[in-house]
């Protein structure tokens, strides 16, 4: 207990640190958007001001011309101080960083910022979600939910399934089978558990259930943490077929019968498929009586051993455009100086 209490003060101090820290940096930016109101934008204000911060503050990093591009750039996109307090000052700096240079939407950096704070991504992790577009997969998929599901356990389990499934860390050959496709996401299952999203945990794959002395198996299962439900996820490397749906049906049904606690919520089908018709899905889920989503998963592909030494890796490819955006940057303020 007492050690719970010490963790829970240092976790406290820590966001108390960083709020402070995002606010000095709005503060920042926000007198440089003033300086180059007042003084015009090819006086060089940035220059100096970094000049006098690092001569005033040696021991303080932070204050490089970089940095307090960011903080100009932080203070333009957020202009309200409140923003700071409820949101960016909520996240580290960095990360306020990661997007902005990478999610031009407003309402979409909101997104990630509250699904960074809700789920606690690293940099790395939240970088890697705004590349596989995780904010326009997110309830993307075809789902009878509102008519299964009672409000707000059907929005809930809505926003839980994407489309398609983003599965570049895995390399199956044009033959791979359900089986092939199942036992790499187990291989994998860190990496399948991060892309399923928070709050799913792995019971097992060929999930053995018996129904009238026959034995079915699950391809995976789950338990969800959040919705509170089991949740069974049927692989498929073929584009949907409706007698899908009547499977997975029958499956819900048999979790909800045999696992079910009187404390779960209702049972949760997933079906995922290479490909999909959005009207045949959205026709074969309308007699289900159980609740089930369509979804579509894409997997990566090995890359040639030919072009391997040839293609550019990506530490590679962003040293090369942090160079040319800070030579851009050097060309601009240079023209703005002649």
């Amino acid at each position: 207990m007492l050690k719970q209490r010490v963790r829970s003060a240092q976790m406290r101090a820590a966001l108390a640190v960083n709020q402070e820290l995002v606010l000095l940096y709005w503060q920042i930016g926000r007198e440089i958007l003033q300086r180059q109101q007042d003084e015009g934008w090819g006086t060089k204000v940035i220059e100096r001001l970094a000049k006098d911060l690092k001569r005033e503050f040696p021991d303080i990093k932070g204050f490089s011309r970089t940095n307090l591009l960011y903080m100009r750039a932080f203070a333009s996109a957020y202009p309200e101080e409140s923003f700071v307090h409820q949101l960016g000052g909520q996240i580290p700096w960095r990360h306020n960083c990661v997007l902005l240079d990478r999610v031009k939407v407003l309402e979409q950096r909101v997104w990630y910022i509250q699904q960074t704070i809700e789920n606690g991504w690293s940099r790395a992790i939240l970088e890697m979600q705004i590349e596989s577009r995780l904010y326009e997969r997110q309830g993307r998929a075809v789902t009878n939910f509102s008519q299964t599901l009672p409000k707000p356990q059907s929005d809930l389990a809505q926003q839980l399934i994407k489309d398609p499934y983003n599965f570049d860390f895995l390399t199956l050959g044009k033959e791979a089978q359900e089986r092939d496709l199942e036992r790499a996401l187990v291989d994998r299952i860190r990496d399948f558990l991060l892309e399923l999203g928070a709050g799913f945990s792995f019971v097992g794959s060929q999930y053995p259930i018996e129904v009238s002395s026959q034995e079915y198996r699950l391809d995976l299962l789950f338990y969800h943490l959040k919705l509170r439900c089991f949740v069974i996820i049927d692989l498929k490397m073929v584009e949907f077929q409706p007698e899908f749906s009547g499977k997975m049906n029958f499956y819900v049904s048999a979790v909800n019968a045999i696992l079910r606690h009187p404390d779960d919520q209702p049972t949760i089908g997933i079906i995922l498929c290479k490909s999909k018709n959005k009207t045949v899905a959205e026709l074969a889920l309308q007699g289900m009586t159980q609740p089930i989503g369509v979804s579509t998963h894409k997997i990566g592909k090995d890359v040639p051993e030919q072009l391997k030494g040839i293609l550019p890796t990506v530490e590679q490819l962003e040293m090369e455009l942090d160079t040319a955006a800070a030579e851009l940057e050097s060309q601009k303020y240079g023209s703005l100086n002649t």
